[in-house]
């Protein structure tokens, strides 16, 4: 009998499958099985706050097929994710399979390759009850706050709206922004920069600073005109010429947040995207035979921690000395320091092959998970490297008792930053070709002095990146749930992007007061970033859920019965805004509101009249396509009506004209004019519902064959198998697993 290894993903399972050989069986669960019901409250409250698990809707055959594979399997081992989410998935895994407690069944690795695969299996352990708790505890404490507090703002504010333990506070911050944006007054200033030249005619960019006392701010234009007339009759004199010799420290391996801030600020993947794609990286992609077939390309990305193995330190040193050089490496080994809080149960996010560059991989890879799987190697390498080393000169230059103050760097030795570059906004002085040759006492000559008003800026909207940034700093939510968090708060309209920005709505202004008046304790940054550090003591065992959670109970309901009781009155209502679009049925102003589908136009008179329209994202109404009949160019073969094509459920088909007294119908297909690798049929090409192709046999069911690559009339040189042509890649491919031809071809899907 063979082992059975369950995991979460179909990928995961795909990697580990070839490093376990046939003794094993692995399989997936796809994601959790059991959770807590979406229509009821499903916690007992009354009896230590018990939660009642319910078999996910849609996994009743998953969980039939996994019992199965259990009942004559030799061993179980549970190899879900490596934390506390993953933790909670073998615990209901278990319950349902009826593994028991103290079994050891449940194995652990921080990257999907071999040698990490391997060593797990033969070091299982029994579940953690404490992480397990510790996922119970937030997921019961979520559902008692968003349960309870949706009921409430249904009530009190509108319908179709939604509260959260830490959605209500990301709201609330965006909020905030808008309004110390809306209070915001900006003062006039006014910058003064002289072009210099020195005797040796190099040139310099000298920028007012103020005089002997310190620096001044030229308020108005009077003050401007006032100081650029005196220096313009006067003389500039460098007083003060500093050259130095400055390091620039590369930054530490990413974290779940880090990871997230820089592929916003570099790849504009927002952060939902960022970890989809790296999950992707995770659990494995197929490379080829030639770099070992599945692979999970980097560690787990769900992390708050710095720190490195000691083995990947060291083939990361080799790597370096190797493709760098010795100069590149520094002479102790580098160490970062995770932040204040910092679980630290997972290493950082690194590539779990370092000598798998990305080049090596790039044609294997997505546009998307090439750009991620590069910022993630770049940034590990850069890490271990030695710092980049900057000549810096800097100038004090005098004039009529005014001070201007000039500098910039050249890069002497580029160190980390021939690999990972350093983006404008973190230089502190400009980068010059060449360093000003200028000596001090030197008397400067005066090209153009230019005066420039501005006025201050308001602070600036969040992006994900910032709001990703504030959120841990101030130990808000966990790295892990700022994606579905930004998500969340975007979805129930009380943030809406704007580009890169997060511009807060009325909506999510009227019940951030709302939330502030009766619910302070959610909405206060301190106090949830103090319930973080609660839940994370039960995973340490030093707490357990009904301390936690009854402490916080007690007064939570509370504040829930002050809420209700004008249940009956909307006494916290969003300003209805009217548009300039007339309704459909009785011709008045529509105004815009939010259901639990987004923003829509209804007709003021609801509900005496039911006008509705969907929006697009400049909130105009959208235009209901009207369905066009497409003639199939031939007749039906019962009764010679004309034939349309139609879309259905199982993809695009042509239906007789005269449905519903005629009910003929017939597949809309293609011919490739080639025969059927598997049982020489005819190949044929079957529509979508999408209006994309599935190749299949036309011996279909009696003959499985399909394939979502398009079969060639072509053998491949190397093994004589059916060659295919990969749309998402531009290629010709050989699917034999034991052959890895391949080459560009653009034009062989025509």
């Amino acid at each position: 009998m063979a082992n059975l290894v369950i995991v979460e993903s179909p990928a995961k399972a795909n990697t580990i499958k070839g490093y376990l050989g046939s003794s094993y069986k692995v399989v997936a669960s796809k994601g959790h099985i059991r959770d807590l019901p979406k229509s009821s409250l499903g916690i007992d409250v009354e009896n230590g706050f018990v939660p009642h698990y319910i078999n996910i809707r849609g996994k009743s055959d998953v969980i039939k097929e996994l019992k199965r594979d259990a009942k004559g399997a030799a061993r179980i081992f549970l190899a879900t994710d490596p934390d506390r989410e993953g933790e909670a998935i073998s615990w209901h895994i278990a319950k349902e399979l009826g593994i028991p407690e103290d079994r050891a069944c449940r194995v652990c690795f921080n990257e999907i390759t071999k040698n990490a695969v391997k060593q797990a299996i033969k070091n299982p352990r029994r579940i953690n009850i404490d992480l397990v708790n510790s996922q119970q505890a937030r997921r019961i404490l979520d559902r008692l706050v968003g349960f309870n507090l949706s009921q409430v703002l249904w009530k009190r504010i509108g319908s179709g709206l939604s509260g959260g333990r830490v959605q209500s506070v990301a709201a609330r911050i965006i909020a905030e922004r808008e309004r110390e944006i809306r209070a915001f007054v900006p003062q006039e200033y006014w910058t003064l920069e002289a072009e210099l030249t020195a005797s040796s005619g190099d040139s310099v960019i000298a920028r007012f600073y103020g005089d002997k006392k310190g620096k001044i701010r030229i308020e108005n234009a009077e003050m401007a005109s006032d100081i650029k007339t005196r220096v313009s009759q006067g003389q500039f004199v460098a007083k003060n010429v500093k050259h130095t010799e400055r390091q620039k420290m590369p930054s530490a391996p990413f974290t779940t947040s880090t990871l997230q801030q820089e592929a916003s600020k570099r790849l504009g993947f927002q952060s939902s995207k960022t970890m989809k794609v790296a999950q992707e990286l995770y659990d494995g992609l197929n490379l080829g035979p030639a770099l070992g077939g599945f692979v999970g390309l980097i560690t787990y990305m769900r992390t708050d921690s710095t720190r490195i193995s000691d083995e990947a330190r060291a083939t990361c040193a080799e790597y370096i000395k190797s493709s760098y050089g010795d100069e590149y490496l520094p002479e102790s080994e580098r160490v970062y320091k995770s932040r204040n809080g910092a679980q630290d149960a997972h290493e950082a996010i690194r590539p779990s092959i370092i000598t798998l560059e990305p080049k090596d991989v790039k044609r294997a890879l997505t546009q998307d998970q090439y750009k991620l799987y590069k910022l993630i190697w770049e940034r590990f390498i850069a890490s271990q490297m030695t710092p980049a080393v900057l000549d810096t000169v800097s100038f004090d230059i005098e004039n009529s008792g005014y001070l201007f103050k000039a500098g910039g760097h050249t890069v002497k030795f580029a160190g980390f930053m021939s690999v990972y570059g350093v983006d404008d906004e973190d230089n502190e002085d400009e980068e010059l070709t060449n360093l000003p040759k200028i000596k001090r006492g030197e008397a400067l000559s005066a090209g153009s002095v230019v005066s420039e008003q501005h006025f201050t800026e308001p602070p600036a909207r969040y992006t994900e990146a910032s709001l990703i940034k504030f959120l841990e700093e101030n130990g808000i939510g966990r790295p892990s749930t700022y994606a579905p968090i930004i998500s969340i708060i975007i979805s129930r309209d009380y943030v809406r992007r704007e580009g890169k920005t997060l511009v807060g709505t009325e909506l999510g202004e009227v019940t951030t007061s709302f939330m502030k008046e009766h619910f302070p304790e959610i909405v206060d940054y301190e106090f949830t970033a103090s319930m973080e550090d609660s839940l994370d003591s039960i995973e340490n065992g030093k707490e357990s859920i009904i301390d936690v959670i009854g402490e916080f109970w007690s007064r939570f309901d509370g504040e829930l019965k002050s809420a209700l009781e004008n249940a009956g009155e909307k006494t916290s209502r969003v300003p209805l805004q009217e548009s300039e679009y007339d309704c459909p049925i009785c011709s008045r102003k529509m105004v815009y509101k939010t259901g639990r589908f987004g923003r829509f136009l209804a007709c003021p008179d609801y509900p005496k009249c039911k006008g509705t329209a969907t929006v697009d994202k400049d909130g105009a109404p959208v235009k209901r396509e009207e369905k066009k009949v497409v003639l199939a160019g031939f007749n039906c073969e019962l009764c010679s009506s004309p034939m349309v094509e139609r879309r259905g459920k199982y993809g695009i088909f042509f239906a007789c004209s005269n449905y519903p007294k005629c009910k003929f119908t017939k597949q809309k297909t293609v011919s490739l004019g080639i025969k059927c690798p598997k049982c020489s049929s005819e190949l044929i090409g079957r529509y979508t519902k999408e209006n994309s192709l599935i190749y299949s046999c036309l011996g279909y069911p009696e003959c499985d064959f399909s394939s979502w690559d398009k079969p060639l009339n072509e053998s491949c040189p190397k093994c004589s198998q059916m060659l295919y042509y990969r749309k998402s890649r531009g290629a010709v491919i050989c699917k034999n697993k034991a052959c890895d031809y391949t080459r560009d071809d653009e034009n062989a899907g025509e």
